[in-house]
């Protein structure tokens, strides 16, 4: 095996796309850069919404916006985290520096721009677990 061989997207090998709830108010390419990395996307844009979904549906991991005109990303995440403590949730914000009431409700946050999406990706596929796996 090539060494690229070994940097190819796990997610691409699993049989069962990994389902990832997107919560962001503004139109992004969030998904069309998630669902050509093989995720199956759920997309809202508000966190209520984000909320009521996070909690009908099976989901591997969400990704919040952190600035949204409803709740914050952070208000979604401590909600989300009172239904269920084991789903992976990643914060993408303009913010330069995590916020310390951030720590222990979201396990990566990244700062839009020179990180994303590339970043995110990496992130995510090291988060979550397929669920045929």
């Amino acid at each position: 095996m090539s060494p690229y061989e070994a940097t190819a997207p796990v997610i691409q090998k699993h049989a069962k796309p990994i389902t990832v709830l997107c919560v962001d108010d503004e139109p992004t390419v969030l998904q069309s850069v998630l669902e050509s990395e093989g995720y199956k996307v759920l997309l809202v844009k508000s966190g209520a919404q984000g909320i009521n979904v996070f909690n009908s549906q099976a989901v591997d991991a969400v990704v919040l916006d952190y600035w949204m005109n409803d709740m914050s990303g952070l208000q979604v995440a401590r909600q989300m985290r009172q239904l269920n403590r084991t789903v992976p949730i990643i914060i993408l914000s303009a913010y330069i520096e995590l916020l310390d009431e951030s720590v222990g409700l979201v396990d990566v946050w990244i700062r839009k721009g020179e990180h994303h999406p590339k970043y995110l990706l990496e992130k995510l596929a090291g988060l979550v677990v397929s669920p045929s796996a």
